[in-house]
């Protein structure tokens, strides 16, 4: 067997991960009863990622309270009973030989929406909607306008990211990611196109930053310092006027400083009609420069489709590991194929191994 970049392990903190290719968080919206509870949708789902042989593997952005979610379908884990239903999940992804991380998350203003098959825009409050929060009183394009939140409001976002890592870790998590992108609500206090503010959350880089570092130091007492932190960042709004990698990079390394271990670099999402050069490895550039500024270990997402491409990005140094999402929901088996097309080993079920292409060309 050859050597391979992308199927070395890489460890963090205590933790040591299998490989370098992993789950990226991907809504499903398909929690039945609005209630926040996982199903044998995300079971099935999730699992078929640990079956494929990914080394961690990321549930979908789940809620830290109920008005953080995206849409009245998401995961959430403000309650205990989200917690153990969700640990059902870890320990099967646990079984399968993968680690599982969860990626705790608050919508802010872009929540309260319908999945897209079942509609477009703000879900009405007669139709079981909310009102939603944000660090200024101004709608994402084409939603219902949110609510400032005060400093109550504020504080209790912050506790309430504390008490849903606590149920993460108590659930079997190995991983932490905080959400700080796609214009979520951790986004939308960083970025200045969402945040108008002219109090302590608002302005100045330091200023609009406040929050997500409070959330880092106020989630890492909690957890204490076995369980790995990630941060996913957008590199860019790609909108002049907005955050820029230059403010990523800065703000990266006062989130180091404050106790994340990781940095997930995607793109995008606090404005509507953003101009973004998509394209294969488009966001690469802004992992690299983020791992760059900082020495603080990165992943890249983004238009990742082939094995060769995602071994180039990690033997390379661009990043240390990659994440994939389209490409695992076409074949969730992915991480074995592009195992056997670098020579490299990696994880398969037993019920599977009569499947190895190895043990094929050796019967052959």
């Amino acid at each position: 067997m050859t050597s391979s970049a992308l199927f070395q392990p890489v460890r963090i903190r205590s933790l040591t991960v299998p490989n370098r290719l992993w789950v990226s968080p991907m809504c499903q919206y398909s929690a039945e009863g609005r209630d926040g509870m996982p199903t044998d949708w995300h079971l099935v789902h999730l699992g078929a990622f640990a079956q494929g042989g990914a080394g961690l593997v990321l549930t979908e952005a789940t809620a830290v309270s109920p008005e953080g979610r995206i849409s009245a379908w998401d995961l959430g884990i403000w309650n205990d009973q989200q917690r153990d239903a969700l640990a059902r999940i870890v320990a099967f992804l646990h079984a399968q030989g993968s680690l599982a991380g969860i990626q705790l998350a608050h919508a802010g203003r872009k929540g309260s929406t319908y999945p897209e098959w079942l509609g477009q825009g703000s879900q009405s409050l007669e139709d079981g909607g909310w009102t939603t929060v944000a660090p200024s009183a101004e709608a994402f394009e084409g939603y219902a306008a949110p609510v400032a939140l005060d400093e109550a409001g504020i504080a209790r976002v912050v506790d309430d990211f504390v008490a849903a890592a606590r149920r993460a870790v108590d659930a079997g998590f190995d991983v932490i990611e905080l959400h700080a992108a796609h214009g979520y609500l951790l986004h939308q206090f960083l970025s200045p196109l969402a945040n108008h503010r002219t109090d302590a959350w608002g302005g100045p880089l330091e200023h609009r930053a406040r929050l997500l570092l409070d959330v880092i130091r106020a989630v890492r007492a909690s957890v204490g310092d076995t369980v790995p932190l990630l941060v996913r960042f957008s590199g860019t709004d790609w909108t002049p006027g907005g955050w820029t990698i230059e403010d990523t990079e800065t703000v990266a390394g006062w989130a180091a400083e404050a106790g994340a271990d990781w940095f997930d670099v995607s793109s995008g999402g606090v404005v509507a009609g953003a101009r973004i050069p998509v394209g294969p490895g488009y966001q690469v550039p802004l992992a690299t420069a983020v791992r760059t500024a900082t020495g603080v270990p990165v992943n890249a997402v983004g238009l990742i489709d082939d094995a060769e491409q995602a071994e180039a990005i990690v033997a390379s140094g661009q990043a240390d590991a990659v994440m994939l999402a389209r490409a695992l929901l076409r074949d969730p088996h992915l991480p074995q194929a592009w195992a056997a097309r670098l020579g490299a080993e990696v994880q398969w079920p037993v019920q599977y191994r009569r499947a190895q292409p190895r043990r094929i060309a050796q019967r052959a």
